[in-house]
């Protein structure tokens, strides 16, 4: 029996939705523990395309139950979205299959206004935040004002909660942003009310079931969202979202101890990607940076927007090993790099003239490292659809090799390309 954690080594978008898929044929759980509506996951299961947000990719898999955890925030509109559109793609989805926690904070319709509002007055110095309420609801959630899904079948609860919380917002539309308007609170409850009726057959008190699944010998296939540099303590700070995306999350974020991991697979692209602002040392403006972007189809699964495009650092890497432990890494998106004449990898920075390992603490620090490059042979053959790591052409396999020695852990997964079925297994987290 195993229990293991799935997080994601870089910006995000690293492809750990197929990898979660992947496992989750080993899993009896799939619980996700943080984040919302701002992380997406693009599957490609027997030709047939999926992109969710919220609900874990255990969903696809049959016999398997998903949770959502105690740590994320739910816009529930979206939600229920997402439950119709795998509906009618035939995929079930009942409370037998599907659990949240009472205990998850809602994004209710006022924080998707905030978000706007503040990244609107920001000018210049914009987050590049998706807009979707994630931040605000946070706030709520650490100011003790927030409102929980719990609290939706509490009528005189929630009434007093949210007519507080509109006093407040209603405040500041008209006193310090211009041109939002402000929330009545009988359309807001209305609305929140009857999506309480299409959720109430998933709500459960996650923490206790989850203990249980474990303690009946069930294996649990945690599952962040984001990336370990999106970590709001850890990450580069303020370009970040609002939660911790480490794997230390999956206990707090879940309602399990810390005894209860067994192993730590980070999630890894053979290059790098992030979406939105914030330093990035190793990123391309050049045709090898346009070369990732257009066969890597880097555009956000959920936003759309084009991801900036840049060379591996390994400096950023071995960070998240050392926030999230790392006992074996999913090397993804390995057939992108099919073609290049040369391939680098960055293994440290040139900080003011100073040589360093480290990703720095300072953002601006940060920004002025230059990085510093090991360059290794391409390859002109395919690697598409490798499951055995002879078939790999000798020059993806030194690259595989240098990757293991920069980053100090091993391949334990590799995918070479985006179906479930385009992946070479070395190493079984799960036995």
């Amino acid at each position: 029996m195993a229990n293991v954690v799935i997080v994601g080594a870089q910006w995000g978008d690293e492809g750990k939705g197929k990898i979660v898929d992947l496992l989750t044929e080993q899993a009896d759980v799939v619980a996700r523990f943080q984040g919302g509506n701002n992380a997406g996951h693009t599957l490609v299961v027997d030709g047939v395309k999926y992109v969710l947000h919220l609900i874990p990719s255990g969903i696809l898999r049959e016999g398997k139950v998903s949770m959502i955890g105690n740590g994320v925030v739910l816009d529930p509109g979206v939600f229920i979205q997402e439950i119709d559109e795998l509906l009618a793609l035939g995929v079930p989805v009942t409370g037998d299959s599907l659990k949240l926690s009472n205990r998850m904070h809602l994004i209710m319709p006022y924080h998707k206004a905030l978000d706007a509002a503040r990244e609107s007055k920001r000018a210049g110095g914009k987050i590049g935040t998706t807009g979707r309420g994630i931040g605000p609801a946070y706030e709520d959630k650490v100011g003790r004002r927030g409102i929980r899904l719990g609290d939706l079948y509490n009528r005189e609860l929630f009434d007093a909660k949210l007519q507080e919380n509109l006093e407040f917002v209603n405040f500041l539309m008209a006193n310090y942003y211009e041109g939002f308007e402000s929330f009545d609170f009988k359309t807001v409850r209305e609305e929140l009310l009857g999506q309480a009726e299409r959720l109430r057959q998933y709500v459960t008190d996650t923490g206790p079931w989850l203990n249980d699944q474990i303690d009946s010998g069930k294996q649990v296939l945690f599952e962040g969202a984001q990336g370990a540099l999106l970590d709001v303590d850890h990450g580069t700070y303020p370009y970040v979202t609002s939660s911790v995306t480490g794997s230390a999350n999956a206990c707090a974020g879940t309602g399990v101890g810390p005894k209860r991991i067994d192993y730590v697979m980070a999630i890894c692209k053979a290059y790098t990607t992030r979406v939105g602002g914030g330093p990035f040392p190793t990123e391309l403006f050049d045709e090898d940076g346009k070369h990732l972007g257009e066969k890597g189809h880097e555009f956000g699964a959920t936003t759309g927007r084009p991801r900036r495009c840049g060379w591996l650092d390994a400096v950023v890497v071995r960070h998240s090993a050392r926030m999230s432990g790392m006992d074996g890494i999913a090397l993804t998106k390995l057939d992108v790099l099919d073609g290049m004449q040369t391939i680098k990898v960055c293994v440290a920075y040139d900080l003011d003239g100073e040589t360093i390992d480290y990703m720095p603490g300072d953002i601006e620090e940060l920004a002025r490292c230059k990085p510093i490059y090991e360059e290794f042979p391409g390859w002109s053959e395919s690697t598409v659809g490798c499951k055995d790591m002879a078939d790999l052409p000798e020059a993806a396999r030194n690259y595989i090799a240098n990757v293991e020695r920069l980053l100090g852990a091993p391949v334990a997964i590799l995918s070479t390309g985006p179906d479930r079925n385009e992946t070479l297994i070395r190493t079984n987290p799960f036995s």
